[in-house]
């Protein structure tokens, strides 16, 4: 097995063992390998080892293997900052979307994704730490968003996705991603229909876990650092 796979194995060895300290269910966390700017070649490393989720970001690259890749069984999600002029390529060809800030974004999506049958599964961001530099919903904007989200016919609105303020220390990282579980949780007792968390990276996808990730989004310890 070359690297990317043992690097893989290792990441769900990991998985499964902070499902069990943290007494979560048995592959109740998805492993999503984060493949902006690698290769097919690289991909197709991780898929042999395994993977079938795979996280893009530039879509123009990510297309370009999309279509490459389109006979096997992978599912595509996209999670960069979507730009208006690129949607229709979204809606087209992802299964999920993670980075979704704008109704107006997601009203063109919707009418783009016509022509596909199955619905474009959807995370809403947040910005959990109401930072400038980042996209996303403030907290208190969150329900009505979702509210408005849910009325598009070709999407399913899943749940949330953030990507916190960068904190060294376990006890810190936990604490964002523990306002994020609150907020959803809250979300679920107002009985929406949510089942999807997408928190966690390559530098704290453990205490993502014990928060309540259901999905972590691991590109460097994967692949390795990305070329510059």
């Amino acid at each position: 097995m070359d690297k990317i796979g043992k690097n893989i194995l290792k990441i769900k060895q990991d998985i499964k063992a902070a499902e069990k300290k943290f007494n979560r269910d048995s592959n109740s966390v998805l492993l999503m390998a984060v493949s902006k700017t690698q290769s097919v070649e690289n991909i197709l490393k991780a898929y042999e080892a395994g993977q079938r989720d795979f996280g893009e970001n530039y879509v123009q690259e990510s297309i370009e293997k999309i279509v490459e890749l389109k006979n096997l069984d992978i599912t595509w999600h996209f999670i960069g900052k979507i730009q208006s002029n690129k949607s229709k390529y979204i809606a087209e060809n992802f299964d999920w979307i993670h980075s979704i800030d704008k109704i107006s974004t997601l009203k063109k999506i919707n009418d783009l994704r016509k022509n596909v049958e199955e619905k474009l599964n959807v995370c809403v961001q947040v910005n959990i730490d109401s930072e400038d530099s980042k996209s996303g919903i403030l907290v208190n904007e969150v329900e009505d968003f979702i509210v408005k989200a849910s009325k598009f016919e070709k999407l399913k609105i899943r749940g949330l996705m953030a990507i916190p303020m960068y904190h060294p220390d376990y006890v810190s990282q936990y604490k964002t991603f523990a306002k994020i579980k609150n907020l959803f949780d809250s979300l679920i007792k107002k009985n929406f229909k949510l089942d999807t968390l997408s928190i966690g990276m390559s530098s704290d996808y453990n205490a993502a876990i014990e928060a309540g990730s259901t999905i972590v989004r691991i590109g460097t310890s994967i692949f390795g650092e990305r070329k510059k």
